[in-house]
């Protein structure tokens, strides 16, 4: 009975033990499980940008004058040649009642110039008919010898001089009729008899280009100034995408890159192609207040016209430029590759789930990406790895998936 009960007891405390050990035994840690996969990688530098017209054309104030309201409106189309706008000539200055009534002098003025240079032609006409008379007398009394010639030569110069004086005189009328008409238009003008009709025609604006109106900077009726900017043109088919880069970003960037249009509205992502880098950086204040070096480098749009026919001028877009991309390459996920612990710069490692266990197993890194990173060593196709390892994760530990 005793050795029964001995039995008993150690078969309780053998069961005691293993449910012990079970229960402190370490469990295996969930992890996050992901598969190293052969596909395409693609490295490049995403960044907003904004459309642009290739050819702008600013048509501006070719001389001073009263801009009349246009019947042009933003994306109204033009054909080279058409009409614009018109300018008119400026309207003079308003002027007092003493300035209008020295004016109305001076009309008046002029006006009896020419009274007086109309009776001066008449006395002037008259004389050169008197020594016509005389002339033709001495002519007369010489051929009959009762007149000398040299008196015969005098009335002769006098006739000469008479027909002079009728030439200056009537010169002298056509100044005062002319001196009396300007007269008469300052006086309508400054007194308000001529108007806005007194303006005439104008000079008439015309597209130097077809396209399509892309501002209209001046829309009301308004005296402007040489070289003021009336009107935009452009042509919206013929559209670039203009990308502000960091200068360090800037450095990987080549011609004849792809490049990826995206976030600007449409169904589709368009293709574009970096057509030019330009060689000098300026200054711009991020919205956190830090000033960065930015590079503008010009994207040539490659998709047709009919699958961004809605894009304009001035559009916000979003851009990939493509640096780098190969076929076949093994990728994991970016989340698992971690820099080895106490090892040289440059190392990197990902824990390997064999067996249900996690192995430190060390990758050569050829390059990532915002998602996943280009391994070249250390993993084969369909090697699992742990995404996101925990701190705590060593090497051999029991794992499982999460």
């Amino acid at each position: 009975m005793q050795t029964k009960n001995k039995w008993l007891m150690g078969g309780a405390a053998s069961a005691l033990l293993l449910v012990l050990a079970w229960a402190f035994a370490p469990r295996p840690q969930a992890v996050e499980i992901a598969s190293a996969q052969a596909g395409r990688f693609e490295l490049g530098i995403e960044e907003d940008a904004k459309t642009r017209v290739q050819e702008r054309y600013l048509v501006s104030a070719p001389l001073a004058g009263r801009w009349l309201r246009p019947q042009l409106k933003e994306g109204d189309a033009v054909q080279a040649g058409a009409v614009l706008g018109v300018l008119q000539p400026t309207l003079a200055a308003l002027t007092d009642a003493r300035s209008r009534a020295e004016l109305a002098a001076r009309a008046e003025a002029a006006s009896d110039a020419v009274h007086a240079a109309t009776a001066r032609l008449a006395a002037v006409g008259i004389a050169q008919a008197q020594a016509q008379q005389e002339l033709s007398r001495s002519e007369a009394l010489a051929r009959q010898g009762y007149l000398s010639a040299a008196r015969r030569d005098s009335d002769a110069l006098a006739l000469q001089a008479a027909q002079q004086n009728l030439k200056a005189a009537q010169s002298e009328l056509k100044i005062a009729q002319h001196e009396a008409a300007q007269a008469r238009a300052a006086l309508g003008v400054y007194g308000g008899a001529g108007g806005a009709g007194a303006a005439g025609n104008g000079f008439v604006l015309r597209a130097p280009v077809a396209g399509q109106v892309l501002r209209v900077q001046q829309p009301s009726e308004g005296v402007v100034a040489l070289g003021a900017p009336l009107l935009e043109l452009g042509d919206t088919a013929q559209l670039e995408v203009v990308a502000e880069l960091l200068s360090t970003d800037a450095l990987a960037v080549r011609p004849g890159q792809p490049v990826q249009i995206e976030r600007w509205g449409g169904p589709a992502v368009l293709k574009g192609q970096v057509l030019r880098v330009e060689p000098g950086a300026f200054t711009k204040v991020s919205a956190l207040g830090v000033e960065e070096q930015r590079v503008r480098v010009l994207v040539k749009l490659l998709s047709p016209p009919a699958e961004r026919q809605q894009l304009g001028d001035g559009y916000r877009v979003g851009v990939r430029i493509l640096t780098r991309s190969a076929e076949g390459a093994l990728l994991v996920p970016v989340s698992a590759v971690f820099p080895l612990p106490r090892a040289a710069a440059g190392r990197h490692a990902v824990f390997r789930v064999e067996g249900g266990r996690a192995r430190l197993t060390e990758v050569k890194l050829e390059a990532r990406n915002g998602a996943v990173a280009w391994v070249t060593g250390g993993l084969d196709a369909g090697s699992q790895v742990v995404s996101y390892p925990p701190q705590d994760l060593q090497d051999g530990a029991r794992v499982k998936p999460r």
